[in-house]
């Protein structure tokens, strides 16, 4: 090796690695499917993993694009961030603009946690507008925090449902969303006001909703409502929240790491888990490098926390054939 081959060679090699991480994983014939790459894969059996979201036009450009986010979908917090409306569109917009992901759709999923909460049916139902205006935004899913209430969960299922002949069940009834709701969602998801219309509709109740809706069974109130919340038609996933959970059993210090659960919240998270496998629901749990192939094996379909190597060691472990 000459001395010119040998300086430039950590140069060639951190460009093959660039290189390496920005083609795509999985399979380069893929062509997707459905308009929300989250429910893609949970209705192809495959495990999901997230990450966070905030802020507006910019930071949604960061993060859209085949060399954005790694994440499958991302959770846009507006539980305690501010409930900004004009930011979220904003947002939106810039994972647009981006460009498609390395998958071929037009943006990853976008799921939105919100500051009305699901405690009691009166709350939600003096709320559910803010739902609206979140689905308004072009989003895909709502994470309905503190779900304690099964009447509370319906009413944020009605307000994610255009109005049908037939309601989808007597317990959820006639959908809520309105004329007008379809504009500037539609735009971002890439599809005509009627098109949107007929995929604005939760999976898996509906087989061909685009929906992906959500609960934090994140209390001790909830956790005794646990198989009545996980219940309701229209979900698609739920979780045991332990930062809050830990809170509610005054166990503020109890969720520090998945093998080291105090025994409260072990039984709390194992509870949840359970009603989630009776109910169908995809379970969300935080996973780590070197756990998340156990948490998968166990039913964790929700992957919380995970870095990119967490979701790309993930990925391989259930042959993943969606490019990532």
């Amino acid at each position: 090796m000459t001395r010119k081959e040998f300086l430039a060679a950590p140069m060639l090699a951190a460009a093959a690695a660039a290189a390496a991480s920005a083609a795509p994983a999985g399979d380069s014939n893929y062509k997707p499917k459905r308009i929300n790459r989250a429910v893609e894969l949970l209705a192809d059996k495959q495990p999901i993993y997230y990450a966070g979201g905030s802020g507006g036009y910019e930071e949604g450009k960061k993060l859209g694009g085949p060399n954005g986010t790694h994440a499958d979908y991302l959770n846009y917090e507006m539980e305690h961030g501010p409930l900004d409306f004009t930011a979220l569109r904003g947002f939106m917009q810039g994972l647009v603009d981006a460009g498609p992901t390395k998958s071929g759709h037009r943006t990853p999923a976008v799921v939105c946690t919100l500051p009305v909460l699901g405690t009691t049916a009166a709350h939600m139902e003096a709320n559910f507008w803010v739902v609206q205006q979140t689905i308004a935004c072009g989003v895909h899913g709502i994470l309905l925090c503190h779900a304690r209430d099964p009447e509370a969960v319906a009413w944020m299922v009605r307000a994610c449902r255009y109005p049908r002949a037939k309601p989808a069940n007597d317990f959820i009834g006639e959908g809520l969303l309105g004329n007008g709701s379809q504009g500037y969602a539609s735009r971002i998801w890439g599809v005509t006001a009627a098109e949107y219309m007929a995929k604005a509709d939760p999976w898996p109740l509906n087989p061909n909703g685009e929906f992906m809706l959500g609960i934090k069974v994140e209390d001790r109130h909830a956790l005794a409502a646990a198989d009545l919340v996980t219940g309701v038609p229209g979900l698609a996933f739920a979780e045991w929240g332990p930062g809050d959970m830990g809170i509610s059993l005054d166990l503020p210090d109890g969720h520090v790491g998945n093998d080291q659960l105090h025994p409260m919240m072990r039984e709390a998270r194992g509870k949840v888990l359970a009603a989630c496998k009776r109910n169908g629901l995809a379970f969300l749990n935080t996973v780590r490098e070197n756990d998340v192939t156990a948490m998968i094996d166990e039913g964790v379909m929700v992957g919380a926390g995970a870095s990119a190597a967490t979701a790309d060691k993930g990925r391989k472990h259930t042959n993943r054939k969606m490019p990532w």
